[in-house]
C-alpha cells in the first residue's frame, strides 16, 4: 500500500509537471539574496549570513552564524494560494519561529506568534527594507499586547561581504 501512495505521489510531482517558480511574486524577496555581514546599530559585526534561492528557484533559504556561536537557518517561500510569503526559522536554542506575511511594495513584513516561557504569546514582526545603497535593513520586534505596543528584539544592516 506504502509503496503504491509514494508511486502516486511520484507520479503527480514527475519532472515535467514542475513549474518554475518564476513569476514576479517568486522574485520579491530576492533582494535578501547574497553573502552578508550583518551589523547591529552601533555598527559592531552581529554576524553573518548566506541567503540562496534553491529548489527550482522556489525557496530562499538562510544560514545565520554570530561571532558568538549563535546559528540559525531558515525557509522563505511565496505561497500563490494565499498571496502570501512563509518563513520558518529554527536555531541552535531551540527556536521555532514561523512566519507570514507579504511585501507591501517597499519592504517584506512576516509576522507570526510564540509562546512564552511563561506561557502567554508573544507577537513577533520582522521587516526587511532594501536600501538604495543596496544594504538591507532587518528589524524585528515583538508585542506582548497583540500589537498595541512594540519592542525591538532586533536592528540590523545587511552589508554584502566583498567577493
Amino acid at each position: 500500500m506504502r509503496f503504491r501512495l509514494a508511486l502516486f505521489f511520484l507520479s503527480l510531482f514527475s519532472t515535467s509537471s514542475f513549474a518554475a517558480c518564476d513569476s514576479a511574486k517568486f522574485n520579491q524577496f530576492d533582494f535578501w539574496i547574497g553573502e552578508w555581514n550583518v551589523f547591529n546599530q552601533k555598527g559592531k559585526l552581529a554576524g553573518t549570513n548566506s541567503i540562496t534561492k534553491q529548489l527550482n528557484n522556489c525557496v530562499l533559504e538562510e544560514k545565520y552564524l554570530t561571532p558568538s556561536g549563535y546559528a540559525g537557518q531558515s525557509l522563505n517561500i511565496y505561497k500563490p494560494g494565499t498571496d502570501s510569503w512563509h518563513q520558518t526559522w529554527v536555531d541552535n536554542s531551540g527556536l521555532l519561529l514561523t512566519l507570514e506575511g507579504q511585501f507591501d511594495g517597499t519592504a517584506m513584513v512576516l509576522s507570526g506568534t510564540t509562546l512564552s516561557p511563561s506561557g502567554y504569546f508573544v507577537l513577533h514582526r520582522i521587516t526587511w527594507k532594501p536600501a538604495p545603497d543596496k544594504s538591507v535593513r532587518q528589524h524585528w520586534q515583538s508585542s506582548n499586547d497583540k500589537g498595541q505596543s512594540w519592542k525591538t528584539l532586533f536592528d540590523g544592516k545587511y552589508v554584502k561581504r566583498k567577493k
